[in-house]
């Protein structure tokens, strides 16, 4: 089972170069981040004839989350537990149903800036609510995988200047501590699983050149329980996909499961 997450930074924007994407990789199941659009409005006969079976969480304007998936989606929820009066649509799970059942976990999380402020403050209490889940999740003891823009520099080698982050909501001490609590569950990072090269980025800021000087982030993660990550095959970001036309900031990151 091939799974992939794509921050594709709106789907009206990005539609052509999502559905080339798509037909190239040929994801079973593919995660979207910032779709910026309400569930009425998404293009769902679009993914639905290439078939995906699609299950959104929008918000006009802003956010959103969706899941496409070739496999069949069961039990499907939307939004982070923890915090009823939470209004973002930053979060969706559903079971997709292969060979081996694998709860998904589709989340955005907060940017966070500016520091200090509630953005931040929201964004750790929403840190929190996940390691919560993720808790929850772990208790049942079934493989299950946490995908998404993360919003976090995990360490100093996941960004091309990491000095230049210091004080900023995706690199901050106290941001990466709460990163560290939620892998410290137990759950394990793909791509340093299987890459432990430096200069591998999942986002390119469109400003200052970035993406022609690879002055690149990376901030799109898989977190595996640790029944997912027993059938962890492989894990890579597509890098190529951001100097195509019109690219998303970020490109996708997809994990290969014997599942």
């Amino acid at each position: 089972m091939k799974i992939a997450s794509f921050n594709i930074n709106g789907i009206k924007a990005r539609l052509p170069a999502l559905m080339d994407w798509l037909g190239e990789a040929q994801p079973d199941v593919a995660i979207l981040q910032e779709i910026k659009s309400i569930d009425e409005n998404f293009p769902r006969e679009a993914f639905e004839d290439k078939g995906y079976n699609v299950e959104t969480h929008g918000q006009k304007s802003f956010n959103g989350v969706a899941l496409l998936s070739k496999l069949p989606l069961e039990d499907v929820t939307r939004g982070l537990p923890g915090d009823d009066s939470d209004e973002q649509a930053r979060y969706i799970e559903a079971t997709v149903v292969g060979d081996q059942a694998v709860r998904i976990c589709g989340l955005y999380l907060p940017n966070g800036n500016p520091v200090p402020g509630p953005k931040y403050d929201y964004k750790l209490a929403w840190m929190e609510r996940l390691r919560a889940r993720a808790e929850e999740l772990l208790a049942e003891e079934i493989p299950f995988l946490m995908a998404g823009d993360y919003n976090i520099i995990p360490q100093p080698e996941d960004a091309a200047r990491p000095q230049d982050w210091t004080e900023d909501a995706l690199y901050r001490p106290e941001s990466r501590e709460a990163w560290r609590k939620i892998l410290n569950l137990g759950l394990t990072e793909a791509f340093r699983a299987r890459n432990q090269a430096a200069e591998q980025y999942s986002f390119w800021d469109f400003q200052r050149g970035s993406w022609q000087r690879n002055d690149g982030i990376r901030i799109d993660h898989f977190l595996l329980s640790p029944e997912c990550a027993d059938m962890l095959e492989d894990c890579q970001i597509d890098k190529e996909v951001r100097g195509r036309e019109k690219p998303s900031d970020h490109v996708p990151i997809w994990v290969k499961l014997a599942a």
